[in-house]
């Protein structure tokens, strides 16, 4: 007996880290799965290949998980998706991704993160979706010292561009929660990690140092923190916001605004582990595990970086019942598991 779809659920980004993660719990829960991707190169497209193979191994001949290679740019193709298969759930993880690369490429983000979004909010008014979740980044607090980062501070100085179209996401999903009434959850990622993760970011790029003997540039001297949020718990805050659609805040005073939530039926959360460690604790795990010593090599900070990231995580919990629990170190150890079988056996 075929057992009823659940929910018909758009994933863009499903290629990516996050993305893939999430769609693998939506099957395992009997939704109907439309994933999209464009495969850009700002990251070895084998992995994003790899991830997608991942899950059609695990989901052989399942009917309920569909791919289309589209480009969110691509309004036409986008509008064909939605119409033919009609989701009523969409959870936006497509992004161009890297505080960095945003410096030297700025094109690129406002092309994907500014045009490529509007076009996603077109599609989701025009055909009456029913809960937008979309990802943002803890980057878009800046250069603020208000620790921990609380989403009732106001988040108006970005240090990256990246940042600053994460931070314009929020203000255009608001617009149109507001205008069309479409429930919109915008989710500030922290350092997610983990197994299947980006070959851009800290945990792979040290993995990688340290098992080919190579320096780590260890900026600020190592006088940085990270909030370091792991995968899993990442998935199960946006599997529970898809259950919970975002509601107008009766209690929302227009006179002491909060940045979080709204007359309009769009909230905002965090969604850190909110425990930061200092990077060189990270880097001492990953030597421990490995069982090779890292050379560091010791820099100034970087253009548009943050010395600190910690997520206030109250609200998410407050919202979903659920925060990011799962201890670092075991967190770790999966991921260098993975990162062994993947790179090291394959």
């Amino acid at each position: 007996m075929i057992k009823p779809v659940k929910n018909k659920i758009l994933v863009t980004g499903a290629a990516g880290f996050i993305g893939s993660a999430l769609v693998r719990k939506f099957i395992l829960n009997d939704d109907f799965i439309i994933g999209i991707d464009n495969i850009n190169c700002y990251y070895d497209q084998n992995l994003k290949k790899d991830r997608l193979k991942n899950l059609d191994h695990i989901f052989k001949d399942n009917k309920k998980w569909i791919f289309e290679k589209i480009d969110l740019e691509d309004k036409t193709s986008l509008e064909f998706v939605f119409s033919k298969y009609k989701p009523n759930i969409v959870v936006n993880l497509a992004a161009q991704a890297g505080v960095r690369y945003s410096i030297e490429n700025p094109e690129t983000y406002i092309k994907s993160n500014i045009f490529g979004f509007f076009n996603l909010l077109e599609c989701c008014r025009n055909f009456n979706v029913k809960n937008l979740i979309y990802a943002s980044s803890s980057s878009v607090y800046g250069g603020t010292k208000q620790f921990p980062f609380s989403e009732d501070n106001f988040a108006n100085h970005p240090v990256s561009l990246y940042a600053s179209t994460k931070i314009s996401n929020e203000l255009i999903a608001h617009s149109y929660s507001h205008l069309y009434n479409l429930p919109a959850t915008g989710l500030r990622f922290f350092t997610v990690y983990g197994p299947w993760g980006r070959p851009d970011m800290a945990p792979m790029i040290f993995a990688k140092s340290i098992l080919d003997k190579k320096p780590i540039k260890v900026f600020n001297y190592g006088k940085m923190k990270r909030d370091f949020t792991y995968i899993d718990d990442v998935v199960e805050i946006i599997f529970r916001c898809c259950k919970k659609p975002s509601t107008i805040d009766s209690n929302f005073d227009k006179s002491n605004p909060s940045p979080s939530t709204s007359f309009a039926p769009h909230r905002i959360f965090n969604v850190g582990n909110g425990k930061p460690i200092n990077i060189l604790r990270f880097i001492e795990i990953l030597e421990n595990l490995i069982g090779i010593n890292a050379i560091k090599e010791f820099m100034p900070i970087q253009p548009g970086d943050v010395e600190e990231t910690e997520a206030d995580n109250s609200k998410i919990y407050n919202w979903t019942g659920f925060k990011p629990n799962t201890n670092l170190e075991e967190g770790v150890s999966s991921f260098v598991k993975w990162y062994l079988n993947y790179y090291i056996k394959k």
